[in-house]
């Protein structure tokens, strides 16, 4: 059990195998013993592993632990969002991640809904109270963003439209994060903003992850790792120090939470905590 005083929250992503199920399940159970505030569950490009979602959801629900879906409303239409909403509702799930998505590849923007903030009105004004609404923040700036400024526009526009908090996506530079949350302050958003935290287990897949989705890896993280070629242990080591540092800035600044993004592995996000 960690010491620490603030409240985590867990996310992981929907096997793919009947053995990746089995694998998470144990993962899971060796993380509960942080006792998770709740776990969330992400969904694929085009909700293309909704099944996968809904079914990890409502695992994680019968080992009595508080599970969010993410919600992806890209190719959506109302009727299909409000038939989704009832099925969580009916499984007791109280809380979602409300997203636009990822296109997938070749996808024109079609749908009824264009923005993550039109799906989190349509929530509001569908299902009253019935989901904590949790929305996406990007303290370096969304990648399709057309300016910082119309980003964190869009990101009090998502507040508005009815969101309770916001996870950010994973960085490594906590000034990023503490400008992203007094800039959105003074455009008078003060929800939540709780932030995302990537354990560092393997470079290559933290190099390809973070071109992919416009988190930066400060230069001199990106040059140790690559320094350490194919030694996994110092990778290892390196991570833990590093991620367990930032965690360090985050919870001595006072944040609400830290939201773990976990890979679907149990080691390292134990062990940063422990540290902590």
């Amino acid at each position: 059990m960690s010491g620490l005083k603030l409240p985590i929250s867990l996310e992981f992503f929907p096997p793919k195998t009947p053995e990746g199920a089995e694998k998470l399940r144990a993962v899971r159970q060796q993380l509960y013993a942080l006792k998770p505030e709740f776990c969330s569950v992400t969904y694929g490009a085009g909700g293309s592993t909704q099944e996968g979602t809904f079914s990890t959801v409502s695992a994680i629900l019968s080992e009595g632990v508080a599970a969010a879906s993410h919600f992806s409303c890209i190719g959506a239409t109302k009727a299909s969002v409000r038939e989704e909403l009832a099925t969580l509702k009916a499984m007791g799930v109280k809380r979602l991640v409300a997203l636009r998505g990822d296109l997938p590849s070749g996808y024109g923007a079609g749908g009824e809904f264009h923005y993550a903030s039109d799906l989190v009105a349509f929530i509001r004004a569908e299902t009253g109270d019935d989901f904590h609404i949790e929305v996406a923040a990007y303290p370096e700036i969304h990648p399709q963003a057309k300016s910082p400024e119309s980003d964190l526009q869009a990101f009090a526009t998502k507040v508005k439209a009815g969101a309770n908090s916001a996870i950010t996506q994973y960085f490594y530079n906590s000034d990023a994060y503490f400008r992203f949350v007094d800039d959105v302050h003074k455009l008078g958003v003060d929800v939540p903003v709780v932030p995302g935290i990537m354990p560092i287990t393997s470079s290559s897949q933290l190099l390809r992850f973070s071109d992919a989705c416009g988190a930066e890896i400060p230069r001199w993280i990106r040059l140790r790792l690559q320094g350490f070629g194919d030694d996994l242990d110092s990778i290892k080591a390196f991570g833990l120090d590093v991620v367990t540092e930032l965690c360090d800035q985050l919870i001595s600044a006072g944040v609400p939470s830290l939201h773990f993004y976990t890979m679907n592995q149990s080691a390292t996000t134990a062990e940063i905590l422990r540290r902590l």
